[in-house]
């Protein structure tokens, strides 16, 4: 009789369950998260039958203890979170919820509808490591974005001048000008010679002459606090720059890997070839999708995985069309970004783009189905396992011959 296994994870502790053609429980385990606590639930699972038998769903794909799972030959089936979550009430009428539970519940959910959910197929190790440096970076992003709202909001009230005098709070030269000069009090002597020197010191490019940017500094709003105060906030606002500008340095390292890597890899080139995705977006899309070409049965499976596809609702009469929330919403960024990017430099592109608006679409919208669209060209030549050719792209040739 087949068995059928489903796994609650948790931080530190994980359960498992395991259970038979007729729902009853075969097996129960809480793992501890750590080398031993995995290793002895594979030595346990191992005593039921051979791994490649006992399929495991999870409400995971990523994580060690996935990684655990797969290498020890076991399938493992990936359900989303609200499929276990409209599930629960068929299992019980209260709304408790203990991790014991939840695993049998996982387990039954594999034994009586496993045909519907696809099961994980494992990346190869450059496409996990590139997913790993790409979502990191987009995290160090955030990261950056956030710190640099705090220093502007920190300067705003103690010294505007540093916010005005560059463009942006976050650049290099600016960081190394508030660390450099962190109150008003400290570049009070500062004149347009020093501010030249300055300039060269750190290769500024901005176009702007030092008595330009002296203006800038000297125009802006006076600060209205006390002297202790500015000093203060002027060390505050030397250590954010400081933790700031690593960050800014550390992307750049970041940055320059991930468009080294995914030039390396040949799937990583057929996405680059699309017109204006780059090396860093092509990165970030193709760290999403994956280099499994059996992990999407249609172009219609990869749409709605992005999320640039619309949920339908119909019942009788009513029909109602949706917002698609429950998407991988770092695959919906990045082929949305290609979209946007794509429209000015594609003829074909900027076709599907101006339909969508003239339809009273609003951009947003246009954008996400331009994205739909690319990623119908984007399923086919995956397939095909070659790069883009405008030439043979018939809509696009058809666009081309009218211009």
């Amino acid at each position: 009789m087949p068995l059928f296994a489903g796994c609650d994870w948790g931080g530190e502790e994980h359960a498992i369950s395991v259970i038979d053609g007729t729902g009853a429980v075969v097996f129960t385990q809480r793992a501890t998260h750590d080398g031993e606590g995995l290793a002895q639930m594979i030595r346990q699972l191992a005593k039921l039958g051979p791994p490649a038998e006992l399929p495991i769903a999870i409400e995971t794909p990523t994580g060690l203890l996935v990684d655990t799972l797969v290498d020890a030959g076991h399938p493992i089936v990936p359900l989303h979170p609200n499929v276990v979550k409209a599930c629960r009430p068929r299992y019980r009428a209260a709304g408790g919820k203990d991790d014991a539970g939840d695993s049998y519940m996982i387990a039954d959910i594999l034994r009586t509808d496993g045909h519907r959910f696809a099961r994980l197929h494992a990346q190869s190790d450059a496409l996990r490591a590139l997913r790993a440096l790409v979502r990191t970076r987009d995290d160090l992003v955030a990261e950056r974005v956030a710190l640099a709202n705090q220093l502007r909001a920190l300067l705003q009230s103690c010294w505007p001048g540093a916010v005005e005098i560059f463009a942006e709070i976050d650049s290099p030269i600016a960081l190394a000008f508030v660390q450099r000069y962190p109150t008003a009090r400290s570049a009070s002597r500062l004149d347009e010679k020093r501010v030249a020197r300055f300039l060269t010191q750190h290769r500024y490019s901005g176009g702007r002459t030092a008595a330009d940017l002296l203006a800038r500094l000297r125009s802006a709003a006076p600060s209205k606090v006390g002297v202790r105060e500015a000093q203060a906030k002027g060390e505050l606002a030397a250590a954010l720059a400081d933790i700031l500008a690593q960050v800014v340095a550390q992307l750049k390292t970041l940055t320059s890997r991930i468009e080294h890597e995914v030039a390396e890899l040949p799937e990583g080139r057929i996405v680059m070839s699309l017109p204006r995705s780059g090396r860093l977006n092509a990165a970030q899309i193709l760290s999403e999708i994956g280099d499994q070409r059996a992990r999407f049965v249609s172009d219609e499976h990869l749409a709605a995985e992005a999320g640039v596809v619309p949920v339908t609702y119909q019942s009788g009469k009513q029909r109602s069309v949706v917002f698609r929330w429950a998407c991988n919403h770092r695959l919906r960024q990045a082929i949305t970004i290609l979209a946007d990017n794509s429209r000015h430099v594609s003829a074909w592109a900027a076709h599907v783009y101006q339909r969508a608006r003239s339809r009273g679409c609003e951009h947003s919208h246009a954008i996400r189905i331009l994205a739909r669209s690319w990623l119908r060209v984007l399923y086919r030549i995956w397939l095909n396992n070659e790069p883009y050719d405008a030439a043979k792209h018939a809509a696009a040739a058809q666009i081309a011959a009218m211009a």
